[in-house]
């Protein structure tokens, strides 16, 4: 069932909350073994919860409260209060959030009801979910494969039904990537969009919370519940309503060309041309134009990247944060600190912090730090070139299908590439969506393919517009 569908039932007492709560823990039930989706699922508390909200449904302004009843998923990077909290690492396996992140109190003021916390790489560090310190999630398409990351966890759920919907983080990819691998909606809203407040941070200038579901319109309608400026986020802002209609025939659509060389599975380079033959058929104009430093983005995400890392994981030292065992009486505090300081963190995260510690230190931060920020500047301005002649950017979201277990883990590099057509939206802060476009066969399996449209700071509604054109000009 799509959100919408979900809420019609709701509203319509065609089914109850409580009813709703139960179809979902019980699919949750059957496939999560397999899938490995939620790290955990709050039973008892969402029964309780949704009792309650069948008890006061006749009281309800379903305008004010739009997401009545519903349950939803969200990573476990973001807090709720006395709800488990791990990130995916070992060094929070026993921590519970001290209070509700923003988005979360937001959905409670509209009704939404918790069903669980997902996997994910570890502190977000990963493309895959494999760096998950609990175990990996698999792509509810063909097993064998991962379901992207870092918030694969919450991909699957949408992906297999397990939620009407889900909330992720999106650093450089993070989102957008598993919603093109499990062949779901995931929207990166612009940067300040939604409040971080309550979010973990991995790279605090590049982070932002996002939306899965199984439909743009959906997603819209739950971002619509999240946007506002927080007070709690200073880097929140107010987020611009279309003032006019959509007219998908003023739709000038850029294809950059960079993105389409060197590295691009064949398939999927067929796949997006013929999407955007559905846009031109409905009137929209395409050009190319070209990026001429996005080839250089991937470099600068991951030096400035990992540089906030450093500086994010520092509180987590093995004494504010994870079991510290008992001091031994003969070793020093320096001592006792030295041997927990890393301890929790998988290699991934120790590598990361590694690297930003490196670029960040007095010798390197110039070569380094520095020029990948003046880079960053460069990639904004290429942006605001490229939508004074277009409205959007297509692209694909990913370079390849959805990839096999342990396919890319003995190269991080490789690994690295699979965010090579979403760094760059996250560096320059605007909005970016990957919207399902079809399936390729490979190995008897049929694997999702996933087009990213991107758009300028603050028009996030105007790209789910664009991508909701495009969902209903092919009928979903």
């Amino acid at each position: 069932m799509t959100l919408k569908q979900v809420l019609q039932k709701i509203q319509s007492k065609e089914i109850s909350c409580l009813e709703l709560a139960d179809f979902y823990l019980g699919n949750i039930k059957k496939k999560d073994k397999q899938l490995h989706s939620f790290l955990y699922v709050n039973e008892e508390g969402i029964k309780k919860e949704a009792k309650i909200a069948d008890k006061n449904h006749s009281d309800i302004n379903f305008k004010t409260q739009p997401l009545y009843g519903v349950p939803y998923a969200l990573k476990d990077n973001i807090l709720v209060e006395n709800m488990p909290t791990t990130a995916g690492s070992m060094i929070l396996e026993n921590y519970n959030g001290g209070y509700d992140s923003a988005v979360v109190s937001k959905l409670r003021n509209v009704g939404a009801l918790v069903l669980g916390k997902t996997n994910m790489d570890e502190f977000a560090m990963g493309s895959s979910t494999e760096n998950s310190a609990f175990g990996p999630s698999s792509n509810p398409h063909d097993v064998s494969r991962v379901p992207g990351g870092s918030s694969g966890g919450s991909a699957v759920a949408v992906a297999a039904d397990l939620a009407p919907f889900a909330l992720g983080s999106d650093t450089g990819g993070s989102i957008r990537q598993p919603a093109a691998f499990c062949g779901v909606v995931g929207f990166k809203p612009s940067y300040g969009a939604v409040s971080r407040y309550g979010l973990i941070a991995m790279a605090s200038s590049l982070d932002q919370i996002g939306v899965f579901t199984q439909t743009v319109d959906d997603a819209t309608l739950v971002f619509s519940c999240l946007i506002g400026k927080d007070v709690m986020d200073s880097t929140s802002r107010e987020i611009d309503k279309p003032k006019n209609k959509f007219n998908i025939e003023n739709l000038r659509i850029g294809i950059i060309k960079e993105n389409f060389g060197e590295g691009l599975d064949n398939r999927i380079r067929d796949k997006i041309y013929e999407a955007v033959d559905v846009y031109k058929k409905m009137g929209a104009s395409v050009e190319e134009l070209s990026l001429p430093y996005a080839d250089f983005g991937l470099a600068a995400y991951y030096i400035i990247m990992p540089a906030e890392v450093s500086s994010n994981l520092a509180k987590f030292d093995g004494i504010r944060y994870g079991t510290h065992l008992v001091q031994d009486t003969e070793k020093s505090l320096i001592e006792d600190y030295a041997e927990l300081r890393g301890k929790g963190f998988g290699k991934e995260v120790l590598r990361r912090i590694m690297l930003g510690t490196y670029t960040l230190s007095a010798g390197y931060y110039d070569a380094y730090y520095l020029k990948a920020q003046k880079v960053r500047t460069l990639i904004k301005k290429d942006y605001e070139n490229a939508f004074a002649k277009v409205d959007v950017i297509i692209s694909p979201t990913t370079p390849t299908l959805p990839f096999k277990f342990g396919e890319k883990t003995k190269n991080p590099l490789e690994m690295y590439l699979s965010d090579i057509y979403t760094v760059n939206a996250n560096l320059a802060g605007v909005p970016a969506i990957s919207i399902p476009i079809g399936i390729i066969k490979e190995e008897g399996k049929n694997l999702p393919v996933g087009m990213q449209i991107t758009g300028p700071q603050k028009r996030d509604f105007f790209v789910l517009d664009v991508a909701r054109a495009y969902e209903k000009a092919v009928g979903n």
